[in-house]
């Protein structure tokens, strides 16, 4: 009896620690694959994030160089997206496509200046006058409400032919244009030209009172915003395969919450910094929009979640004004 009893028990231990480790296996298992999850939703994210983040620079050159409110910024997303697309499609090399793009978008803002400058429209209405314009433009461009671009060669797909970038050809490049289009603002806002175009935005009036051209500088900066604003939106298209009439919805008010994040987070201290700032803020609002969707919000609800962000960032702001004048108010007094 003791001598089967034995074997039995080692049997029934054996099994135990059979189960457990299957257990443990199983955790591991899940636990891995949660990680791959999130890794593959993080660089999904940081890939859009970097598209965007172009846009966001076009309208930090509006919102913050110029000191105007262009709400042509939707109009034109849609426009580089649409022209891309429909160049690529009729057998464009993407690239040549995406510069037109470009080209497309800085039309674009080219119009919106004339028609504040030599028309005397308020930058508001002008805004939407080009956005109400340019809905149009973009049907006749697409011919169609969306362009399908499955299965046709695009910049990525040419880029993550190249080697190790089959896996991070998006990213990569996403990366070096964000890089090197930031550098080039960078170094363009310090050139004589760059300096009065900010001039311009600060006091229009003491620049015109140098002889600067402030109705050629207003044109300049609404065409290169909205030359980046489209190419933004012929990446976007890229990307995500399709352009759509409705795309570029929205854009403004996500440019402005970009802006303003990574304004606040970052700071402001010199352009070089707001440049990386606006950049973060791209990247950091669309984390904040994969984020939400991963909790199980309606895509519906994103731009009630974008007013949010927007709101809360500018009361943010305005706290933290307060409060510096506040403490400085105080540090006055007991210095006295």
């Amino acid at each position: 009896m003791i001598s089967v009893g034995i074997p039995l028990l080692q049997l029934e231990v054996g099994i135990s620690r059979l189960d457990e480790s299957h257990s443990y296996a199983i955790v591991a298992a899940n636990i891995i694959g949660v990680l791959k999850m999130f890794a593959k939703i993080a660089l999904g994210t940081m890939e859009q994030g970097l598209m965007y983040a172009i846009m966001v620079l076009g309208v930090y050159l509006t919102f913050r160089i110029l000191d105007y409110a262009d709400l042509s910024v939707d109009g034109s997303f849609t426009l580089g997206a649409a022209t891309a697309a429909m160049m690529i499609v009729k057998g464009t090399d993407p690239w040549l496509a995406t510069g037109m793009a470009f080209i497309a978008g800085t039309l674009a803002g080219l119009f919106t200046g004339i028609l504040h400058t030599k028309f005397k429209i308020t930058p508001l209405l002008s805004g939407i006058l080009t956005m109400t314009a340019l809905w149009s433009v973009n049907l006749r461009v697409m011919g169609k409400a969306n362009i399908s671009l499955l299965g046709s060669r695009t910049i990525f797909s040419d880029f993550s032919k190249l080697p190790f970038m089959e896996e991070y050809g998006i990213l990569v490049l996403s990366l070096i244009s964000v890089v090197f289009l930031g550098t080039v603002i960078y170094l363009f806002l310090q050139t004589e030209l760059g300096l009065a175009l900010r001039a311009t935005g600060d006091n229009e009036l003491m620049i015109r009172s140098l002889g600067v051209n402030t109705d050629f500088m207003k044109i300049l900066g609404l065409s290169l915003s909205n030359g980046l604003v489209a190419f933004s939106g012929s990446y976007v298209a890229q990307n995500m395969q399709f352009a759509d009439a409705s795309m570029g919805v929205g854009m403004i008010v996500a440019g402005l919450a970009s802006v303003i994040i990574g304004e606040v987070l970052i700071g402001t201290s010199s352009i070089g910094r707001t440049i990386i700032a606006v950049i973060c803020g791209g990247i950091i609002y669309r984390a904040i929009i994969a984020l939400v969707l991963q909790l199980g919000l309606a895509p519906t609800d994103l731009k009630l979640i974008t007013s949010f962000i927007v709101i809360i960032a500018l009361v943010s702001t305005s706290f933290r004004k307060k409060l510096a004048s506040l403490i400085e108010g105080r540090q006055g007094k007991e210095a006295h």
